[in-house]
């Protein structure tokens, strides 16, 4: 039994850590580095990192922070935000990234992904997916930090996107996040029913069976938490207890 990750997320604008609601009404949260040493030392399986402002000078000041970070944590870090290019790519990874995320950059030049599959492997090249309902059951793939509507069905997307050499998705529902309401399950169960590839649940966990929740009925491989362990709600061994408790498999 492959075991759950626990992965926070630190959305970084202008070096600083911080969270909105469903994308908007930004506050900060505190400093990357400080964070990223926390949850290394309290357990978590990875670290994700967002440029959230992906202006060339956010960016730059990014690849600084994760260059911090990495003399300072043992666990995998991904990258994204602004990532354009190849030559992007291994700017990031130079940095000390083990992964980098693309998503508007992606929707825009799908040919990206096969690019970056072939200079560092696709288990290098996490497709963010920024989907937000439209209908019933359908999803479109949303670019630019969640603004522009694609019209792009997200389920096919997530499909191509892993035959072209995504080798993960980080699967961020655009209607939960920041809300602490839960993870939509409905999205990342159809998520997973189209793509052979490890899926991370993104947005909107709020309480500790919440994360259990997605974890144990929609089968993600991983959960993405960000303002419950910002903000103090909880922590990665309260996280990992409760799921051990639900008898998910946790490292």
């Amino acid at each position: 039994m492959q075991a759950k990750r626990i992965i926070p997320c630190l959305d970084v604008d202008e070096g600083r850590v911080v969270k909105g609601v469903k994308f908007k009404g930004i506050q900060d949260a505190g400093d990357p580095v400080e964070m990223a040493r926390r949850y290394n030392a309290e357990g978590a399986d990875e670290l994700t990192f967002l440029d959230i402002g992906a202006s060339y000078k956010s960016r730059e000041t990014l690849l600084d922070v994760v260059g911090r970070v990495a003399k300072e944590v043992f666990i995998p870090l991904c990258v994204g935000g602004g990532i354009r290019s190849v030559e992007d790519m291994r700017k990031a990874m130079n940095a000390g990234a083990d992964k980098v995320s693309v998503c508007t950059a992606a929707l825009n030049n799908p040919s990206l992904l096969s690019e970056m599959a072939r200079a560092y492997g696709s288990q290098c090249v996490v497709l963010s997916l920024d989907a937000k309902r439209v209908g019933e059951k359908t999803w479109h793939a949303f670019s630019h930090g969640g603004r522009t509507d694609t019209g792009v069905d997200a389920v096919e997307w997530a499909r191509r996107a892993v035959t072209l050499g995504a080798g993960e998705i980080l699967l961020n529902s655009i209607d939960a996040d920041g809300t602490a309401a839960g993870y939509d399950l409905a999205l990342t169960a159809e998520i997973l029913n189209a793509v052979p590839t490890p899926v991370i649940a993104s947005g909107g966990a709020g309480s500790l069976d919440q994360i259990a929740r997605v974890l144990a009925e929609t089968n993600a491989d991983a959960a993405l938490v960000a303002s419950i362990l910002h903000f103090g709600k909880t922590s990665i061994p309260e996280i990992k207890k409760h799921l051990r408790a639900q008898g998910l498999c946790v490292r």
